[in-house]
C-alpha cells in the first residue's frame, strides 16, 4: 500500500474513532472484562448473608455497605472520566481492576466492619476508574458502529452481573476467606487490560501522526463529516443532555422496581413459592440482557432517537397493563418490559456522547454513575414507599415513568446517515 492509501486510511478511520473495520478482538476483550469487573461488583450483594452472621451485622449496617459501594462507584466515575478526557491514561484501565483485586482481598482478611466498608469502597473505586476508560476502548474500536460496540459492551457486565451471585454459591460456602478465591478474576483482568492499554496507546500515536499529516484532497475529515451535532449551540446540547438524564432516571427507577422487588410482588400477589418467583426473576433478566446487545445495533441503522423512542415510550402499554395481568400475562409482560426497556442505556449512552463527542469519558463516567446511581437510589426510595403502603402500590406508581419518554420529541436529529464518513 502506498504512503499516501495509508494515510488516507487513517483519515477515514479517524473519523470513525476506531477505523473502517471494528477491531472485535479489542471489542470482545473489552467486554470480558467487563464481565470480570462486573462479576466482582456483584459479588458483594451476594456476601450480605455470610457477612451478616461472621460479624453480626443488622439490616442497617448492610445498607451502609450497599451505600458505600454506590457512593463510591457513582460519584466517581464523572470525575474520573473528567479527567481522563484531559490527560488521556490507557493504563487505568488496570489500575481500575488492581484497586478491585485489594478491596478483594482486604474484603476476605477484613477483621472488624470499619475494614469491611474500607473493602467495599475500594472495589466500588475500582469500578469507577474502569468504566470510563474502558467506554472508551469500546467506542475507539467500533469502527464507526458505536451502538454494537456499546451493546456488546454493556452485554459483558451484564452477563458479569448474573455470573457473581452463581459463583458465589460454590465459593463462598467455605466462609469469609473464600473470597480471595474471587482475587483471580481480577487478576485476569488486569493481564488482559495491560494488553488492551498497549493497543489503545498504538491507537493513539497512529491518530497523532493523522494530526500532522497534510490534508488529503478526495478525503472527508472527521470532524467535517462524523460530527453532525457540532450545529447545535450549547444551550441545546445541555438541554439535550437534561432529557437524556430524565430518560435514565425513568429507566433505572422502573427498573428497580422489578430487579429489587419482583419476587415480593409475586408472592404477595400470586401466592408463589420463592423458586417460582425466582425463575420469573431470571427470566425477566434474560430479556434484559437480550434487549441490552439489540438496542445498539438497530440504533447504528434507524438512528439512536429512534431506539429511545421506543425503548422508553413503547414499554408504556405493557406497564400500564401490568398491576392488572394475571400471573401467566406478568410473566410475559415482564419479560417484553425487560427486553424493550434495556435498550435504551447503549443508545442513550452513545447519543450522549456524540453531542459532546471530545468528553467522551466524562460522558461515559457521568452516565454509567447515574446507572449505579439511580439504580441504587431508586431502590431505597421504592423500598420506602412500599413499607408505607404496600408492594402493589409500588407498581401502580411506577407503571407511569416510561411517559417520560415523551421528552424524546424535543431531542435533536441525529441521522445516522449524516455520520457515515465518505466513501473512499
Amino acid at each position: 500500500m502506498s504512503s499516501e492509501s495509508k494515510v488516507s486510511a487513517l483519515v477515514a478511520d479517524g473519523a470513525s474513532d476506531a477505523g473502517s473495520k471494528t477491531v472485535f478482538k479489542v471489542l470482545l476483550a473489552i467486554s470480558f472484562c467487563h464481565l470480570l469487573n462486573d462479576t466482582v461488583q456483584s459479588l458483594l450483594p451476594a456476601i450480605y448473608p455470610l457477612l451478616r452472621d461472621t460479624f453480626r451485622l443488622d439490616f442497617g449496617q448492610i445498607g451502609l455497605i450497599s451505600f458505600t459501594t454506590t457512593f463510591t462507584a457513582s460519584l466517581l466515575q464523572p470525575l474520573v472520566g473528567l479527567y481522563s478526557d484531559r490527560h488521556h491514561r490507557p493504563n487505568f484501565l488496570a489500575i481500575g481492576m488492581g484497586i478491585t483485586l485489594i478491596g478483594l482481598v482486604t474484603l476476605s482478611l477484613a477483621p472488624s466492619y470499619g475494614t469491611i466498608l474500607v473493602a467495599a469502597g475500594l472495589v466500588g473505586i475500582g469500578s469507577s476508574v474502569f468504566h470510563p476508560e474502558s467506554s472508551r476502548v469500546a467506542r475507539m474500536a467500533s469502527g464507526g458502529q458505536h451502538g454494537m460496540a456499546q451493546s456488546l459492551f454493556q452485554v459483558g457486565g451484564n452477563a458479569g452481573s448474573a455470573l457473581g451471585p452463581l459463583l458465589a454459591t460454590f465459593i463462598l460456602p467455605r466462609g469469609q476467606r473464600s473470597i480471595a478465591w474471587f482475587s483471580f478474576v481480577a487478576l485476569l483482568g488486569i493481564i488482559l487490560l495491560v494488553d488492551i492499554g498497549a493497543w489503545t496507546k498504538r491507537r493513539r500515536a497512529a491518530l497523532a501522526e493523522l494530526q500532522v499529516a497534510p490534508p488529503l484532497a478526495g478525503h472527508v475529515v472527521a470532524a467535517a463529516s462524523a460530527e453532525p451535532h457540532l450545529k447545535l449551540s450549547r444551550k441545546k446540547i445541555v438541554w439535550s443532555l437534561a432529557i437524556l438524564v430524565a430518560l435514565m432516571f425513568s429507566k433505572y427507577f422502573y427498573l428497580a422496581s422489578l430487579g429489587s422487588y419482583y419476587t415480593f410482588y409475586l408472592m404477595d400477589k400470586f401466592h408463589v413459592s420463592m423458586r417460582s418467583a425466582e425463575i420469573h426473576l431470571f427470566a425477566f433478566f434474560g430479556a434484559v440482557a437480550a434487549g441490552t446487545f439489540f438496542g445498539g445495533p438497530v440504533g447504528d441503522r434507524m438512528g439512536r432517537k429512534v431506539v429511545i423512542w421506543y425503548s422508553i415510550l413503547g414499554v408504556l402499554p405493557f406497564t400500564l397493563l401490568l398491576p392488572y395481568a394475571n400471573l401467566f400475562w406478568t410473566g410475559i409482560l415482564s419479560v417484553l418490559i425487560g427486553l424493550i426497556l434495556a435498550s435504551a442505556f447503549s443508545t442513550i449512552l452513545v447519543f450522549a456522547q456524540e453531542l459532546v463527542p471530545s468528553k467522551v469519558g466524562t460522558i461515559s463516567g457521568t452516565f454509567f454513575g447515574l446507572a449505579f446511581g439511580l439504580g441504587g437510589i431508586g431502590a431505597a426510595l421504592l423500598g420506602k414507599l412500599a413499607d408505607a403502603t404496600s408492594i402493589r402500590f409500588v407498581y401502580h406508581v411506577c407503571s407511569f415513568l416510561p411517559a417520560v419518554g415523551i421528552l424524546t420529541a424535543f431531542l435533536p436529529d441525529l441521522n445516522p446517515v449524516e455520520r457515515k464518513t465518505s466513501p473512499r
